[in-house]
């Protein structure tokens, strides 16, 4: 594997799911949700003996760039970034691009969310060394795709192909297989049959490629993103193409402008556990559960309730009787109660609320 290998790690989106914990300013990857550390932190200590702090970008926004730079105090300056406008996850991956091509145009090059929960650091590396040596040995972008656990119908899948036989992974280590497709979010239905196929995997926005690489697909299907890049990564100019072009930009989703569009597309299965903690609920499965499925994560005296899940920011205790099926979150200024299978309409509450609660 090349030794010149850096990250890009996608930090910004909305604190929507997790209100009232989350807000504008501080969204999921910025939260404690299953550690005394937030998701974030986790994300870039993965990272530690793999990849230096220098050659790392964390990409955030404007509203949480504070928060983000609170959080690593000691990380270069330079390599916290914060977009100046919302863009979809194709500016993303465009902006880190330029950056990284502006050091080492022949890098090797990580994609990674700052919101997900990975346990297995090893396996974590183990899957990214693989995926970075397929990328350099083949010359394709590479997508890390994660086996199924059930039939999800709230992620994007990966259609596996045939095999790949390359020289610097081999075969007992882990199997490459070409990307025949990748599929949008299915309905309940066809994400049961997609596991009942068993050559599906879950797309979790992880990718490894060389710079040239990512540089030639973008030049062949993202010519105004292609266009950028070139200003961004050009000497000392980057801070200029980011304030005046980013905003520009359209607004895509990287698979849709680059990885369903490219000419060779393969996928490392992870050897690692992954959750996306995507809800209330994801969360519920860290904490602490008693004899009636009520999850917490401080301590709680529950009588005749069942299935609830509880949060209090300060640890508080919390008293349950005759309740079943609630989601109940305290912070310092708001507390929600809400039925667990309500969760999803969170985002229809924020936008009621007054703003300095959003």
């Amino acid at each position: 594997m090349s030794q010149s290998i850096y990250a890009l790690i996608l930090a910004g989106g909305s604190g929507e799911r997790f209100w009232p914990l989350s807000r504008r300013a501080r969204p999921k990857q910025l939260l404690q949700l299953v550690s005394k550390k937030t998701l974030l932190e986790e994300t870039v200590l993965r990272l530690d003996g793999l990849i230096p702090r220098e050659r790392i970008l964390i990409l955030t926004n404007v509203e949480q760039e504070g928060a983000v730079r609170a959080l690593f105090p000691n990380f270069p300056a330079t390599n916290i970034v914060a977009e100046p406008a919302k863009r979809d996850t194709a500016a993303a991956v465009a902006l880190g691009v330029g950056w990284v091509a502006a050091r080492d145009h022949m890098a090797t090059m990580v994609v990674l969310p700052a919101d997900h929960v990975i346990k297995d650091t090893a396996a974590f590396q183990r899957t990214v060394k693989t995926a970075a040596a397929a990328a350099e040995e083949s010359g394709a972008l590479v997508t890390i795709g994660l086996k199924p656990t059930w039939a999800c119908p709230g992620f994007g899948y990966i259609e596996l192909g045939s095999p790949v036989q390359l020289q610097s992974v081999p075969e007992e280590e882990c199997e490459v297989r070409q990307v025949v497709r990748f599929r949008e979010k299915p309905n309940p239905e066809l994400a049961e049959a997609f596991l009942r196929q068993g050559n599906f995997r879950w797309n979790a926005g992880m990718f490894v490629w060389s710079v040239p690489t990512v540089l030639t697909e973008f030049n062949r299907h993202a010519a105004e993103l292609a266009n950028f890049i070139s200003k961004a990564c050009a000497p000392g100019n980057f801070g200029k193409a980011l304030a005046k072009n980013f905003a520009t930009l359209p607004k895509i989703s990287f698979d849709y402008a680059i990885m369903e569009k490219a000419d060779s597309v393969l996928v490392v299965e992870a050897a690692f556990d992954w959750d996306d903690v995507g809800s209330w609920q994801a969360v519920a499965s860290f904490f602490a559960n008693d004899a009636d499925s009520n999850a917490a994560n401080c301590d709680i005296t529950a009588v005749a309730s069942t299935n609830n899940i509880v949060f209090d920011q300060d640890g508080l205790k919390v008293a349950l009787l005759g309740v079943h099926n609630l989601i109940v979150v305290r912070t310092g200024d708001a507390l929600l109660v809400c039925h667990r299978h309500q969760a999803e309409k969170i985002k229809e509450l924020i936008g009621k609320l007054p703003a300095e609660l959003q």
